[in-house]
């Protein structure tokens, strides 16, 4: 039996990586600091808790690259896709989960898996020596004391950008005389997200709201750090321009209200949250306003007049390494090979992305200990355009965290699904499947399973 793997970080990144490595018949110690030290975000202990939204964002593997990414992992036998598919709510043609259960379904599993161990437990410091192959999948929240440690051996500064939590209302308090359910474009079974119309009027007195808000303020220390664009707080793309959340999160492109039979000036949509339904996000609006200004402004909202909420929104600062300077092609630190990293911390955006980079590290991390040749994915997956991003196809100079998507992806071959725009996606797609067929084949952990 080989010597154990080590992992830090019990989130999606690190559950991942320690179902992948036991299922290559190596043991693990996963070590997760909650309880013993909670973080500003986490609400519960479970592991790979959901912290924002419980959306895995698009599932359709022909057209999105998240999607496709969803259905690689899949095929990889990805524990974190594996309790997203059995907790799944509506939404519309997005992945959803009723984030308690999508918890406890990973925990369960690795708590009953016989190769994981799991201890509750801080690492301060850098792991000792005799950890000689260890996994640091600590995430956006990384304790002080390990980010601190980390600096001090690469030499580089952490980058830094804020994440900001969007709002959870009661289902019973939303006024359904006045929103509707609809899935834009009746996509998925149609009527997967709650709807609240504003009219031109509404509109322009929401955003003067959201522009006049008081929001929560930064220590000195903080004030230099970038948001993710991926993920603005609502109130700052509200001051980006009038337009800006009609074409954002609030824009009513593909939806009737059943009220007139049109269409109305902005939307404001909300997806189930929980699988019993009684409680709803409000989709894109994460936000930095201080509780008693989101009740205040996010009650002009027709429909959310008298809405209750489970959680308000809020903000944290997330820290990620430079990777393309940092890491090598199997997410190794450069100074210290005996150190991987996987998840957020690598500068991969959203919960898809991190879980998929824990899912390579703890491949790379057991094929090692066991002898065995483990050769990353080709860039032409989903897998591979990720991995290959953060890992030297980005530039260290300007780098910033990343969502998987098509322009990751090598250029298709002249003439293939190149006529026509819509021919692209598709043909990228189909292209990443039969590539990752190949690679899976050639891959040792193909043989361990």
């Amino acid at each position: 039996m080989p010597s154990p793997l080590h992992i830090i970080g019990g989130g999606l990144a690190g559950s991942e990586a320690a179902w992948q490595a036991a299922q290559m018949g190596v043991p693990v110690v996963l070590h997760e600091m909650r309880p013993v030290r909670g973080t500003e975000a986490h609400v519960t202990d479970g592991l790979a808790e959901l912290v924002c939204s419980n959306s895995l964002r698009s599932d359709d593997a022909e057209n999105n690259a998240v999607g496709l990414l969803h259905a690689e992992m899949r095929r990889c036998g990805s524990l974190v896709l594996r309790a997203a598919d059995a907790h799944r709510l509506p939404a519309g043609g997005a992945l959803a989960v009723d984030r308690r259960g999508f918890s406890q379904a990973i925990e369960t599993a690795l708590a009953a898996a016989p190769l994981v161990e799991i201890r509750r437990e801080e690492i301060a410091t850098l792991p000792p020596p005799e950890w000689d192959s260890v996994v640091i999948a600590t995430g956006p929240l990384t304790s002080p004391a390990l980010a601190a440690a980390i600096r001090d051996l690469t030499g580089e500064d952490s980058l830094a950008f804020f994440d900001a939590i969007a709002p959870i209302v009661h289902a019973e308090t939303i006024d359904m005389s006045v929103a509707w359910r609809q899935s834009r474009y009746g996509k998925g079974d149609g009527a997967d997200y709650v709807n609240c119309p504003l009219d031109k009027a509404q509109y322009e007195g929401f955003v003067a709201a959201l522009r006049d808000g008081d929001t929560t303020q930064f220590h000195e220390w903080e004030r230099a750090t970038p948001y993710f664009e991926g993920c603005l707080p609502i109130e700052v793309m509200a001051a980006r321009g009038p337009d800006t959340l009609r074409w954002g999160p609030m824009k009513p492109v593909g939806l009737h209200d059943p009220r007139t039979g049109r269409g109305t000036y902005a939307v404001v949509q909300l997806r189930q949250d929980n699988a019993l339904g009684t409680l709803y996000n409000i989709v894109g609006f994460q936000t930095k306003l201080r509780h008693a200004e989101q009740k205040r402004i996010f009650r002009q909202i027709p429909g959310l007049e008298r809405a209750e909420f489970a959680r308000l929104g809020g903000l944290h600062r997330n820290t990620f390494l430079n990777s393309p300077r940092l890491l090598d092609a199997s997410l190794r630190l450069k100074a210290e090979p005996r150190l991987r990293f996987a998840g957020q911390i690598t500068g991969v955006e959203g919960y898809v992305e991190s879980a998929a980079i824990g899912l390579l590290a703890g491949r790379f991390a057991a094929a090692e200990r066991r002898g065995w040749t483990h050769a990353p994915p080709p860039a032409t997956t989903a897998l591979g355009a990720l991995l290959a991003h953060i890992s030297g196809g980005a530039d260290a100079g300007t780098f910033q965290p990343m969502n998987v998507n098509f322009g990751l992806f090598p250029p298709l071959a002249e003439g293939i699904g190149r006529t026509h725009r819509s021919e692209r996606k598709p043909a990228l797609s189909r292209r990443a499947r039969a590539d990752l067929e190949r690679w899976l084949a050639g891959t040792p952990a193909a043989a361990a399973q």
